[in-house]
């Protein structure tokens, strides 16, 4: 059913799984996934005439080996210069990648096409009886729409103080949301504990790594966009690092197949309010200090005070020469207003690495994804005055 070259491998212990499991983490340590998967490589003249989706991409992506797919047509989303030209310059441009338009409104469905995929040939055979997934927001939303088009029963687990659009669109896709008093770290307890009842799929874009094998197409669309190049910086928003994990391993796949002559720089973005990898980033630690204080933000999609694979992130930041910046409320809320005179609405979290660059531009073509509409969300509320201690 899945093909017999990949497998689950905890990256701390060595532990192994096999991938129809549903053995959503390490027996051992409790820690996420990885995937012992080997991509090979393609052309970009091979792409033109592909299905029109992320599933183009079919030698890069782990379950890409049956037909048919789930699908809801995602991918390919635009490529829109914000500074300069679209393909830099000396004094540095700037373009940004509308994945937005995905199908549920952010960038979420890359990976959640992969999980249903994943949980639709488990039902298949048997073994699921159910979906189950937790959220901010954004992946709840694609994974009940995923699992909708899979024909596959879902249970969102959701903050308690989740945006009403989210919770809506969640239900009108089918899905049950439960919603859990606390913060994200709550939601996410909870759901991991209702994970081990039997028939059930853990959809989790944080400990499966279909999740992240899904997120890399963003890497290899601007690859075949740029005409086989990638820009000199790739700047991402980082929580649980979904999207960087997955840009690590493309950059790393399309370098490693010869397909690509450098490595680009990743430069991670996190709120100020909760940024605990960019606090042990810049104090040259390995792990997390210390879990991060759960402080309010506009860019709660990305406000994680303890992501599950910070180590691996502060590795892959490192490792391409790259870096953390982090913004503030304020600029976030500029930000957002200013996208949206340029003609993008973008939801406040999605606006974070427009933030940053406009505050600490760089040389060449740099790359950010806006990664939520705005109308899930509405405008920022301008954030209220620091008091004075």
């Amino acid at each position: 059913m899945l093909s017999p070259m990949t497998a689950y491998v905890c990256p701390r212990c060595g532990v192994r799984a096999p991938a129809d499991a549903l053995t959503w983490c390490c027996p051992r340590c409790r820690g996420p996934w990885d995937l012992d998967f080997m991509s090979a490589p393609m052309s970009l003249t091979s792409l033109a005439s592909r299905v029109n989706s992320l599933w183009r991409y079919e030698e890069a992506l782990p379950l890409a080996t049956e037909v048919p797919h789930v699908t809801l047509g995602e991918g390919r989303t635009p490529l829109v210069p914000l500074t300069g030209s679209a393909t830099g310059s000396a004094t540095g441009s700037v373009s940004a990648k509308l994945d937005f338009l995905m199908p549920t409104l952010s960038f979420k469905d890359r990976g959640a096409v992969m999980l249903a995929e994943l949980a639709r040939r488990l039902s298949r055979a048997g073994g699921v009886r159910r979906v189950l997934a937790d959220s901010s927001g954004n992946a709840g939303t694609a994974i009940a729409a995923y699992c909708a088009r899979a024909g596959l029963d879902c249970a969102v687990y959701v903050p308690e103080g989740t945006s009403p659009k989210k919770l809506e669109q969640i239900r009108a896709h089918g899905a049950l949301p439960t919603l859990v008093p606390g913060d994200r770290e709550a939601t996410a307890r909870a759901a991991r504990a209702a994970a081990d009842e039997p028939g059930t799929f853990y959809a989790s874009h944080v400990f499966n790594p279909h999740f992240l094998h899904g997120t890399k197409t963003y890497v290899y669309e601007l690859w075949e966009e740029l005409g086989g190049r990638l820009p000199d910086t790739i700047v991402v928003p980082v929580g649980n690092g979904t999207l960087l994990l997955g840009a690590a391993l493309a950059v790393d796949e399309l370098y490693g197949h010869g397909l690509v002559e450098t490595r680009p720089p990743l430069v991670a973005v996190q709120a100020e309010a909760v940024s605990p990898l960019a606090a042990a980033f810049h104090a040259g630690a390995d792990d997390l200090l210390a879990p991060a204080a759960a402080r309010p933000t506009l860019a709660e999609g990305i406000a994680i005070p303890n992501p599950p694979r910070a180590r691996q992130i502060l590795r892959a930041v490192r490792a391409s020469g790259g870096t953390f910046l982090t913004v503030t409320e304020d600029q976030l809320h500029a930000a957002q207003r200013d996208l949206a005179r340029r003609g993008l609405f973008v939801e406040s979290t999605g606006v974070a690495c427009w933030a940053a660059v406009r505050a600490a531009p760089r040389p060449g073509l740099t790359v950010v994804p806006l990664c939520g509409a705005g109308a899930k969300t509405g405008l920022s509320a301008r954030p209220a005055p620091r008091r004075s201690p």
